[in-house]
């Protein structure tokens, strides 16, 4: 049907910005080239996040509180994407080092939910076996998802256990370590939910098989 522009807002000289109208009717601001439009879409598709309405405010970046720690920021993060720069995005330590805290997407004024495409981003850089700037945390992630699997809930100490047998830094952080035994954070036998075929079945396998 027809668009009402009447309500959509208006410049200081009283007409529609191409930016606000955009965004009223969920369009993209900028499109890619059609060279890249392959990688920018299945990001899209995956993350079910219209990277197009991202007019680069950098309410992101600002809000991100791991932002000097990353060697791109999440608005040029989310450029990238927008560009199609396949390569430099997938290869990048940023997508990695997010903790999907979800800070930059409740920050953003189009809503953008950049957390996801973060996700979205780590995803596609594990089945294109592109090479992880961040390997170390990449093997966090699987022992802990290793964990919910096996028992349905997250087994702390042995989650530290394997990931120090990944990184062979058997010394490092053992000062926290022992902080959270003397609390009693670290349960030396896992506990195991009772139905733990229906949490197995969230990852997509049959029963007794490996994520």
């Amino acid at each position: 049907g027809k668009r009402n522009w009447s309500r959509l807002p208006r410049r200081y000289d009283g007409k529609v910005s191409m930016m606000d109208a955009a965004v009223k009717i969920n369009q993209p601001v900028i499109r890619p080239d059609v060279d890249n439009r392959g990688f920018t879409q299945r990001v899209i598709s995956r993350s079910r996040v219209n990277t197009g309405l991202c007019w680069q405010c950098k309410c992101c970046s600002s809000g991100c509180p791991f932002s000097d720690a990353m060697d791109y920021l999440p608005n040029q993060v989310i450029r990238m994407v927008q560009l199609g720069m396949k390569k430099e995005v997938l290869s990048c330590s940023a997508i990695w080092l997010c903790v999907g805290c979800h800070t930059c997407s409740m920050e953003c004024p189009t809503a953008i939910d950049m957390a996801a495409v973060m996700d979205a981003l780590r995803q596609t850089a594990i089945e294109e076996k592109f090479v992880i700037a961040e390997p170390d945390i990449l093997n966090f992630h699987k022992e802990v998802v290793n964990s919910i699997y096996r028992y349905g809930r997250t087994h702390k100490l042995e989650i530290m256990l394997r990931y120090k047998l990944t990184t062979r830094r058997f010394l490092a952080d053992m000062d926290v370590g022992l902080r959270m035994f003397s609390k009693r954070k670290l349960d030396l036998r896992p506990s195991k939910v009772h139905h733990i075929a229906s949490v197995r079945r969230m990852f997509g396998q049959q029963r007794g098989a490996r994520p």
